[in-house]
């Protein structure tokens, strides 16, 4: 068998010293090495081990995100804040693509279209921080910037930045992937098993307003097996795996050259976005992600201008592919009403066709005056609610959701139907970084996202 992508150094030479300009730009969020020797031999260990997704895998996602862009499928996308090294565990994977697809099956009955599902998975290790450094009492040490550069715990040796982590990241998304790969196509994700996880979320009392509609899937799943419809097909599910492409010490050398096309691709994960703090149009990771095949987004908050949105789709989107570019905005829910609506009118006259999904966990936080960093669900709803208005104002599609989950029963975030409170918070609080909704809350989101669905 041909392997679908040639080393870098059977490549085109001037594709490849394009891949690399990103080195003489400005770049932000990216951690001191204390060993760049170190750092060049975990990339160069990196570059020589096999890609952890495929060219194919990468086109069917952006031919699956382009139908979503036209309005004739939705994306969920959805998983950790910040995965850990520790929490790569079999039974924690699992319950995060349980969640995924139990939200997906109501998703999917409500927006009577498909829903592609994306984990933010498999790659989640690295996070944007507002400070390089963290203080605690008269003790300053480097940030926590995600497992795969340094430690939680709060000392010297843990908050060193360790180049082996590059490494260790790689295996840790490698054995990810492989067990959603299995859970995904071996039948732990067959229609009619997933459907029945929801119908006893629906039958606990604090949700018998979603009852109504877990029952209607419920028909409309014995109609299909009346009708003869064919569940070996339906056993099976597409999963794609995403994070926030920020360590460029880790996708840099993770990027191959399609020996097909001579196209480059990021091959740690088949999405990848840009944050807020590192889309600088003349900064290192747009001219990075500019230059690879992979389906891309772009984090956009509220104090973004459609000039500003122009220019990024003149930069990443130069041919203005359906596809190509996903827009994650994330305004918070007392400003979506407000700022959203002038993008989306812009966009009419950009000739351009974005992706609009929306990511209402990361304008909506908040500390609790114990000290914990939350997010009401209330909150969360209600830029749901504000996102889909806008577009239904404006007459362009509302294409997908990006939320931080969990599968498992962590009170991280205020309310749902299990009312957590600020005391409850301190029970199971267990994310490193920022809070997540736990698999109750993530349900219960998806059912009211099903119903704004079905008005849209």
């Amino acid at each position: 068998m041909v392997d679908p992508f040639e080393t870098i150094v059977h490549a085109d030479p001037a594709v490849v010293a394009g891949l690399d300009h990103w080195r003489t730009l400005p770049i932000k969020q990216q951690p001191q090495w204390p060993d760049t020797t170190a750092v060049a031999a975990a990339s160069a260990e990196l570059a020589s081990l096999p890609p952890l997704v495929f060219a194919g895998e990468v086109d069917m996602l952006r031919d699956r995100l382009a139908r979503a862009a036209r309005g004739e499928a939705f994306l969920l996308q959805g998983g950790d804040c910040a995965e850990t090294f520790a929490g790569a565990t079999a039974d924690q994977i699992r319950n995060r693509v349980k969640t995924i697809l139990q939200m997906a099956v109501v998703l999917t009955y409500g927006a009577s279209m498909p829903v592609i599902k994306m984990g933010r998975m498999a790659g989640q290790f690295a996070k944007p921080r507002s400070s390089d450094t963290e203080t605690r009492g008269d003790v300053t040490l480097p940030a926590y910037r995600g497992d795969i550069v340094n430690g939680y715990d709060f000392t010297p040796e843990s908050r060193q930045a360790d180049p082996s982590r590059l490494v260790k990241g790689y295996h840790t998304s490698a054995s990810t992937l492989n067990l959603i790969r299995a859970f995904t196509q071996g039948g732990f994700a067959d229609l009619r098993m997933v459907h029945s996880w929801n119908k006893g979320f629906a039958a606990n009392p604090a949700n018998q307003r979603y009852e109504g509609l877990a029952k209607e899937i419920d028909r409309a799943v014995k109609f299909m097996e009346a009708a003869g419809a064919d569940f070996d097909e339906l056993k099976r599910v597409e999963f794609y795996s995403s994070h926030e492409g920020l360590l460029m010490d880790y996708e840099r050398p993770m990027t191959r050259i399609d020996s097909r096309t001579g196209t480059p691709y990021t091959t740690s994960a088949h999405f990848l976005w840009i944050g807020e703090r590192t889309r600088e149009l003349d900064g290192a990771h747009v001219d990075f992600f500019k230059r690879i095949r992979n389906p891309i987004g772009v984090k956009l908050g509220p104090s973004t201008t459609p000039e500003t949105m122009e220019r990024l789709i003149d930069v990443l989107d130069p041919d203005r592919e359906p596809g190509r570019l996903t827009f994650i905005t994330r305004m918070g829910a007392s400003t979506v009403r407000d700022a959203l609506p002038p993008l989306l009118d812009a966009i009419t006259r950009f000739d351009a066709t974005p992706l609009w999904v929306c990511d209402p966990m990361h304008g909506n936080g908040l500390t609790t005056p114990n000290g914990y960093k939350t997010r009401r669900f209330d909150d969360v709803v209600d830029e749901v609610k504000g996102f889909f208005e806008a577009h239904r104002a404006v007459g362009t599609h509302p294409g997908g959701i990006h939320v931080e989950l969990t599968g498992d029963d962590v009170t991280e975030c205020l309310g749902g139907s299990e009312h957590i409170d600020e005391e409850t918070l301190a029970t199971r609080y267990e994310s490193l970084c920022d809070p997540r909704l736990n698999h109750m809350q993530s349900l219960e989101l998806a059912f009211l996202v099903a119903e704004e669905l079905g008005h849209s």
